[in-house]
């Protein structure tokens, strides 16, 4: 299936077999793009018709590329929270709390981003942000702590039960899913592929639900799955009566480009291995 097809996919519902149709409102989810533009322009030639881009954050860091990721990220859209990496690579934050190749990575980064593009990075937003009325926020990490990163249904419990908005958006892990409840039960979202190509992964949002949502990482998967990963939040209608669904998307990339860019930029040669892992 080409990554143009991947919407023309029959879905099943209670009722039987039916054709996704467009909906009033899509928004395209991006997270952890890392400086990625392989992998950024796969997302962007497969990702189906939206009328909203929201970034997640740590655009830049570890990859080759992050003047490029920049001005394509901005072409996009306005909606924007900040990543650690941001941070970082920018001057906001230290690198104190970054591992000896995320750090070099980081440095790197600092001496080739143009003096706009630092500029920009700086003036990010931190999360969380509503960008779409009181239901939505987006973050990059926790929403009790920007940075904190929310791996397990324990890390999932606070901010859950603390959050304002019912569903919520977050990256910083580079793992897709997320985590769900009802008030009783709690629940670990992970989409399931079974092909190698352009794959989707439908999750159908529960009114009575709150949600944690991670669209995964477009630039380094980290869920043993190398493909860039995105989302997609759908909406129809409002209220308790609106349909709300997240479409989880991998697409594969030219990853072997994105490895040689990594080496010819003296970047450590672990950030061009672990792309092709997905770790």
């Amino acid at each position: 299936m080409r990554a143009g097809q991947i919407l023309k996919q029959s879905i099943k519902s209670k009722k039987g077999l039916f054709v996704r149709t467009l909906l009033p409102m899509r928004v395209l989810i991006l997270s952890d793009i890392h400086a990625n533009l392989e992998a950024l322009d796969a997302v962007l030639a497969a990702a189906p018709a939206h009328d909203a881009v929201w970034n997640l954050g740590d655009v830049v860091g570890y990859g080759a590329n992050p003047n490029e990721a920049i001005d394509r990220v901005r072409e996009l859209g306005h909606v924007f929270v900040r990543g650690n990496h941001d941070k970082a690579c920018s001057g906001v934050d230290s690198m104190d709390g970054f591992n000896p190749i995320a750090g070099r990575a980081a440095r790197w980064t600092r001496v080739v981003l143009s003096a706009e593009h630092t500029d920009w990075l700086r003036h990010m937003p931190a999360g969380p942000i509503m960008p779409d009325g009181p239901d939505v926020s987006c973050v990059h990490g926790s929403l009790l702590d920007e940075d904190e990163y929310v791996l397990t249904v324990r890390d999932a419990w606070a901010p859950l039960t603390k959050a304002r908005t019912r569903i919520n958006f977050f990256g910083h892990t580079h793992l897709q899913g997320g985590f769900a409840t009802n008030g009783e039960e709690w629940f670990r979202i992970t989409p399931q592929y079974h092909s190698r190509g352009p794959v989707e992964f439908e999750l159908p949002l529960r009114n009575n639900g709150r949600y944690l949502i991670n669209p995964g990482s477009v630039g380094q998967p980290r869920d043993g799955d190398w493909r860039a990963a995105f989302a997609l939040y759908e909406t129809e209608g409002s209220g308790d009566d609106a349909l709300r669904r997240i479409i989880f998307y991998r697409v594969p990339y030219d990853v072997k480009h994105a490895q040689q860019r990594i080496v010819a930029a003296g970047l450590p040669d672990r950030l061009a291995s672990r792309l092709k892992e997905g770790r």
